[in-house]
Parts: structure tokens; sequence; C-alpha cells
């Protein structure tokens, strides 16, 4: 028989920080793709190409963002899954919620039927909406556009999967950030003599 004494430290959980987080996908709204265009232009002094200093250029970009697009507002990130929510479930559940208070401070059987029928109410209604958007995002899923924000969807999970968001920039010996067509086409063509150099044993 073994014996042993073993201390064992319990780690308590951290609840994870969210951070704010510029609203990059309202870009996908014209009026504001093009607000953000000519507010960037603003700030970069009207500048057609980019100056060599990315981390300034970022910067200006990310502060631009922030200004025209606006934050998210840093709260707890909700597990449920909402994106078919319609005005009317949002009614109903809103209902829903009213009756509970009123049942939780006045304990009567009258209370307690109209709670059920609310409970009732809003799971048929979130049947509908569900069913309506699932219907909906299948028939958009067989067009050209739908395809796209699927694999669109697809690399975004992906992204948020992996621990670091990196930023994919090609940067010359020196560290400096390239930002004209034939910088970077030497810079690749360097990579290219590099990697197909035969190395002596």
């Amino acid at each position: 028989m073994v014996v042993c004494k073993m201390t064992l430290m319990v780690c308590k959980k951290k609840r994870s920080k969210m951070e704010k987080k510029t609203k990059w996908w309202k870009l996908k709204k014209e009026e504001c793709c093009e607000e953000f265009r000519q507010k960037l232009r603003q700030a970069l002094g009207g500048q057609v190409v980019l100056p060599d200093d990315w981390e300034t250029t970022a910067e200006v970009i990310r502060e631009t963002g922030r200004t025209v697009l606006g934050v998210s507002s840093g709260r707890r990130k909700k597990d449920k899954e909402t994106w078919w929510w319609n005005e009317e479930v949002q009614d109903s559940i809103q209902r829903k919620r009213l009756a509970k208070n009123k049942w939780d401070m006045d304990r009567t059987e009258e209370n307690r039927q109209e709670y059920k029928k609310s409970q009732c109410r809003v799971k048929r209604e979130v049947s509908k909406a569900k069913q309506k958007a699932y219907d909906e995002l299948y028939t958009r899923l067989d067009t050209r556009e739908g395809q796209k924000d699927l694999y669109g969807l697809a690399r975004q999970r992906d992204r948020d999967g992996k621990d670091v968001q990196q930023v994919r920039v090609i940067k010359d010996r020196d560290g400096r950030v390239l930002t004209s067509e034939e910088s970077i086409q030497r810079r690749w063509e360097y990579f290219e003599e590099l990697m197909n150099e035969e190395n002596e044993r």
C-alpha cells in the first residue's frame, strides 16, 4: 500500500476582461466606408502614398476608426446566440420579464398563469424567428455573396481561435515597413534567393 500526502493549490478562475473594440464591421455599409475614407485622408494630410513609419500610420487608422465607427461597450460577451432576434422576440421577452417581476412581487395563481402564458408565447416567437432567420440564411448561402460571407465567417472563426492577432506587413532588413510595390517585390526576390540556395554540408 502506498500512502501519500499532497497539498494542492486551487487557482481561482479569473474573469476574462472584455476590451472595447472598434466597430470595424460597420465598414460594410457604404456611407460609413465613405466617411471613414474621407476622415482618414484628412488625418493623413491628404497624402496618397502612406508614410514609411508603420506605427504612426496604424495609430492614425485606429484613431480614425474609433472616431468614425465607434467602439463597443466592452461588456462581457454573452454565450447566447441572438443573431436571429427581431422586434417581436424582443417585445415578447420584455413582456415575459414584466410578468415574472409581477409574479415575484405578488405570488397569486393569476400572476403565475400569466407568466406561464408569456413563457409559452416567447418560445413560439423564438421558434418562428429562428426558423425564418435560418431559412433566409440558407437561401442567401445559395448565392455568390452568401458563399463569400460563409468563407469570411470561417476565416474569422479561425483567426479568433488563434492566440495572437498578427499584423501582416513586409519589413526590410532594418525593420522598416515597406510600402511601395517595387521595394516589396525586391524583398520577395531576396527571400526566393535565400530559400533556393544550396547549403554545403
